[in-house]
């Protein structure tokens, strides 16, 4: 019978892959679904991210690219935070 090898744990996995997939709960999202839940143009949310002021897209391929779910849900809490009630 060989010997049979450990199988990394998701324990092991994370933390070899340092803090950017913080968790398993984050999707990809592409450019129209974070137009929807911003409701920001297409070049409203590149003009932003230009600034500084947007989450930038991970490379999916040579042409496409797509966010984290988790930092367009903090961007969106943190306008909400910010808002001024008067």
């Amino acid at each position: 019978m060989p010997a049979q090898t450990p199988i990394p744990t998701s324990t092991t996995a994370a933390k070899s892959s340092n803090q950017t997939a913080q968790t398993l709960h984050t999707a990809l999202l592409r450019r129209k679904e974070v137009e929807h839940r911003t409701a920001l143009s297409r070049s409203r949310i590149y003009d932003l991210m230009g600034k500084g002021e947007f989450p930038l897209p991970v490379r999916l391929g040579t042409m496409s690219v797509a966010w984290a779910s988790n930092e367009i849900d903090a961007w969106i809490i943190e306008r909400l935070q910010n808002r001024r009630v008067k």
